[in-house]
């Protein structure tokens, strides 16, 4: 028997043997390694810190000619082999390469930089954030399962759960999700998933993360959170409960507004179903995206101090502006949700919202003067963006519908960017002394 093939064995807790490869499956002591990952993919030591983390982790160390970075494997398939012949059989293709929608090296690099961030034994990346919501929620529920979420949900999330979880078989509860007795409140006999944002969008709330961790263990419930805002730098969810982490990578993971990509994380056993999910449905991620977004992510930490810095500046000069009626962002006074403080020690990202006075016709006015940030869509890139939800992201809701959930007339969603603090705040002053007059666009 080969080494890989002693090692295979060993890792899915089986005897060698004849049998060995038709068992696995009904083993209940069949084990799970890290990964997926070649040996050539670095594994970084326990203990260092996340820039190193982002820097290294998951490189492929090109045992040919010494490449410092990871090499682009732009192919769709793979030549079989004694170990590939030996995966279909033991039930580990997704260890192996075969094809590039099964598993890349590109794939593994990023993935193990990402899973090393979070804390996670695995992750899978795909072809954007929705395709990671839809294949998680999907993999970890059955038909005649339960989900409860929040009315505070990113758009597209919203519209997957309402519109099209009851056409697969799974109920869905909104719930407030500040509101830990509202969201205890909402649980049935077949609940089975709690999924929520750990700062939502527009208005930043923060959820009872801590709560949330030790109801799931309690009851044996799987929580998943999408933690695009802050990213792993600022707040790793597995440690305070969550099983699986989502990103829209297309934010500040990847960091320059040129890529999209989506990410779960968590233990193997859960990203092993979100993969066999992702076979069937689709949404990969291709190597060259992986390449790019392996090269974004060793900057994150770096953005990410940036981002935070210049937020905090922002929101603290506009607290004080006589035309700003109220600043969305957990380092104001009056914030509503002070438990953010007992897991994110580093900040809170770098978004923040804040209401104009004069409404929505101010709130275009502004726009029109300002010169530095982008009037776009999106957010988490080295370049600052402003966008107003009433017209974008809410658009679909009526005027009362978007004031019940509180986003009122004249609201601003800013994503800081890494430019110069004293730029922005000296921009955004100017645009609000001219947004008095004029006609918006």
């Amino acid at each position: 028997m080969s080494s890989d093939k002693k090692n295979l064995t060993k890792a899915i807790g089986e005897t060698p043997g004849a049998e060995a490869k038709n068992r696995w499956s009904n083993n209940l002591k069949r084990g799970r390694v890290p990964g997926p990952r070649l040996k050539e993919h670095k594994v970084v030591a326990d203990g260092v810190g996340p820039g190193t983390q982002c820097v290294h982790a998951g490189t492929y160390q090109d045992p040919r000619i010494g490449a410092v970075t990871t090499p682009l494997f732009q192919s769709t398939t793979f030549q079989f082999s004694d170990h590939s012949y030996d995966s279909f059989s033991m039930g580990t293709t997704r260890d192996v390469p075969i094809y590039t929608r099964y598993g890349n090296p590109n794939q593994w690099s990023v993935q193990e930089k990402i899973a090393t961030l979070e804390g996670a034994a695995s992750a899978v990346v795909f072809s954007s954030g929705m395709a990671a919501i839809y294949n998680a929620l999907v993999a970890l529920t059955n038909r005649g399962g339960h989900v409860i979420s929040a009315v505070d949900l990113y758009g597209g999330s919203y519209s997957f759960l309402k519109e099209d979880m009851h056409q697969l078989g799974r109920e869905v509860s909104f719930v407030e999700p500040t509101d830990f007795k509202a969201i205890e409140g909402a649980l049935q006999d077949n609940t089975q998933v709690l999924f929520f944002e750990t700062l939502t969008n527009p208005l930043l709330k923060a959820v009872p993360l801590i709560e949330l961790g030790q109801l799931a263990r309690r009851l044996d419930l799987l929580l998943v959170v999408d933690n695009t805002f802050l990213s792993p730098i600022l707040l790793r969810p597995i440690d305070y409960g969550a099983h699986v982490v989502i990103h829209s990578c297309t934010k500040y993971l990847n960091g320059h507004s040129d890529l999209m990509a989506g990410v779960a994380a968590g233990p193997r056993k859960y990203m092993d179903r979100i993969w066999a999910q992702m076979l069937k449905h689709g949404g990969h991620l291709e190597p060259i995206s992986c390449f790019l977004l392996e090269r974004g992510l060793k900057t994150l930490e770096l953005r990410i101090h940036r981002q935070v810095e210049n937020a905090n500046a922002l929101a603290g000069f506009l607290t004080k502006h006589p035309k700003i009626r109220r600043v969305y962002h957990p380092s104001v006074a009056g914030y509503e949700y002070p438990w953010v403080n007992e897991y994110c020690k580093e900040g809170y990202g770098g978004m923040l919202s804040f209401e104009i006075e004069g409404g929505d016709e101010a709130a275009l006015r502004f726009l029109d003067h300002l010169t530095v940030p982008a009037v776009a869509t999106s957010l988490g890139g080295v370049e600052s963006l402003v966008s107003l939800p009433f017209n974008t992201s809410h658009s679909v809701l009526t005027e009362a519908q978007r004031t019940r959930i509180g986003i009122n007339p004249g609201l601003v969603r800013f994503s800081a960017g890494i430019e110069n603090t004293a730029d922005l705040v000296k921009d955004l002053a100017l645009a609000l002394d001219a947004s008095d007059t004029g006609s918006p666009r």
